[in-house]
């Protein structure tokens, strides 16, 4: 089965499968010539008459070109599946980063990018290639046989054709219900990670149970699928097996008959016999690549889907060096989320170079969008940003990241080592550096507390660490990078007042000369502010200069 979406999505690879497939047409020729040869040495040996050992060299020469070639093509076969896999994981990733997370699911998403990708390895460097063998090589061998037994060559054509395209018809109600296996597959994954993360949550509200009894179904009904999909399988494998062994049969009794009948002589029955099998073997190697790139051709409709996620950002900025200044400007921006009312509105700013600016309001005014849209993980519907006078979106996304890092509220870890995630931003950091950093954020004794120190490997988003000795790895990341804008979202929600004042001391110092906008609840987080404005409903409600006022916070701004 030729899948035309699958041969888009994979890109330039005809080259690769258009070599594998000559690779096996050399290979079933070898495997012919030894057929025809080993008759040649058993005619011989009936009659009695030659000399067999000229053959036989043929037989040991065939042999030893044949295993060579299965050997070069092994190698060849395995670069064009990593070249497939790596340009199809490419796009796809290329196109998941673009969405916001709330708009995807992370665990549907990696059961395609991961188990469906892999899955179409076998499609592009098994399937397709023995497809267009068993389109030359059957033939030929009918043809072949022909010339030995008119009737057994006949025999030979009606039984290959049918073991070839009965088979392929089967295929397509075959992938028809895969697709539902699939669908199930990939929903019963994004359960399980999500129950996986959040396990400690299941338990604290009495869930565990219920989950897991609902797991168990979804599985049992996946298992269910599964078996059904296997019977149809061994339907189609016992109609394809049927077809050869019948076709074998006959041709063979159809040559015997002909010599029974005074036709050719009773050799030729032999090589008959071993064409046969050569005719037969492209088709069978064929039913198992089949099954073998199945689970990739199942997972078409999901590699669509995560296609066909609508990008929140378009990447086409041009300019490739980061910001140097830092100033920031909003002239009339305006972003609503899908479906609701909750945004910005109207909103125009300018925040020089180095100045230290709080942004206060209550939750839903507008703060976290404001972060967003100063990395760029949404564009506004109106107005424009912009970074050192250039709209935001001029930038490449490289040039971005180095121009601005917003650090969030709940920061996410990889389970790297804490040196490792420290130098996320900046590899080249120096280990003084990130001592530093760790430093201001008040990190020291949380670091040298870990069993290996900053060489500890962290578990899964550095569960081992509290809420806030995780916002405070996430401040000293931060600080390690470059940038000239710093955008500082909610990250000492999870601090005590005395920390909390610490760390924003340390942060105060170690950011000076860059601009910098403290996003909080708080007003003690924003000690250190030189202005401060109060959003509300998504537009400025209020502005003033030093921390936030005692006004604002009366009037309720702040909470």
């Amino acid at each position: 089965m030729i899948h035309r979406r699958l041969l888009q999505l994979a890109g330039a690879v005809p080259g690769a499968i258009l070599g594998l497939a000559a690779i096996g047409i050399v290979i079933a020729a070898l495997q012919v010539t030894f057929a025809i040869t080993a008759g040649s040495v058993i005619a011989a040996l009936v009659r009695g008459t030659g000399d067999p050992w000229p053959a036989m060299a043929t037989l040991a020469a065939v042999t030893v070109a044949r295993g060579l070639l299965v050997w070069v093509r092994e190698p060849v076969a395995a670069r064009a599946g990593a070249a497939v896999r790596i340009r199809l994981r490419r796009r796809l990733l290329g196109r998941l980063s673009a969405v916001p997370v709330a708009e995807r699911d992370s665990g549907q998403a990696a059961a395609t990018v991961i188990d469906g990708v892999e899955g179409l390895d076998a499609y592009y460097t098994r399937y397709l290639p023995q497809l267009l063998v068993v389109l030359v090589v059957p033939a030929a061998v009918v043809a072949l046989t022909l010339t030995y037994s008119t009737t057994a060559g006949l025999v030979l054509a009606g039984a290959a054709a049918i073991a070839v395209i009965a088979p392929r018809a089967w295929d397509a109600r075959l992938l028809r219900n895969g697709r539902q296996r699939w669908e199930r597959f990939a929903r019963l994954s994004s359960d399980y990670v999500e129950a996986l993360q959040n396990i400690p949550l299941l338990r604290t509200f009495g869930a565990a149970g219920r989950t897991s009894a609902r797991l168990a179904d979804d599985a049992e009904g996946l298992r269910r699928s599964t078996m059904a999909q296997l019977r149809l399988s061994l339907v189609e494998t016992g109609l394809s097996a049927l077809a050869v062994q019948l076709g074998t049969v006959l041709a063979v009794i159809a040559a015997l008959a002909a010599v029974v009948g005074g036709s050719p002589e009773a050799a030729a029955a032999v090589t008959v016999l071993l064409l046969a099998r050569e005719c037969f073997r492209p088709v069978q190697e064929l039913g198992a690549a089949w099954h073998a790139g199945y689970l990739g051709l199942t997972a078409v409709d999901g590699l669509d889907r995560l296609l066909a996620y609508p990008a929140a950002i378009i990447e086409d900025g041009t300019r490739s060096e980061p910001a140097r200044h830092g100033v920031v400007e909003l002239d009339d921006v305006g972003y609503r989320y899908p479906g609701t009312d909750r945004g910005v509105a109207g909103l125009t700013l300018r925040i020089a170079p180095g100045e230290t600016v709080a942004v206060v309001g209550r939750s839903g005014s507008g703060k976290s969008t404001l972060a967003r849209l100063l990395e760029r993980d949404v564009d506004p519907a109106a107005g424009q940003v912009l970074l050192d006078g250039m709209e935001l979106r001029g930038y490449t996304q490289q040039a971005r990241s180095r121009s601005v890092v917003v650090v969030p509220q709940d920061p996410v870890f990889f389970a790297w080592t804490v040196r490792d995630n420290l130098r996320l931003y900046r590899p080249a950091a120096t280990e003084a550096e990130v001592e530093q950093a760790a430093e201001t954020a008040q990190l020291r004794d949380v670091i040298g507390g870990l069993p290996d120190g900053y060489d500890t490997v962290l578990a899964e988003n550095a569960e081992q660490l509290s809420g806030g000795q995780r916002q405070r790895l996430a401040i000293a990341r931060a600080l390690l990078a470059t940038a000239p804008v710093l955008v500082f979202d909610e990250v000492t929600s999870a601090l005590d007042l005395d920390t909390e004042r610490r760390v924003m001391d340390g942060v105060a110092a170690a950011t000076s000369g860059r601009t910098t906008i403290l996003i909080a609840h708080r007003d003690t987080a924003c000690a250190h502010a030189t202005r401060w404005i109060a959003l509300d409903q998504g537009r400025i409600a209020d502005t003033g200069d030093g921390p936030p006022s005692a006004r604002a916070s009366l009037s309720g701004r702040i909470r």
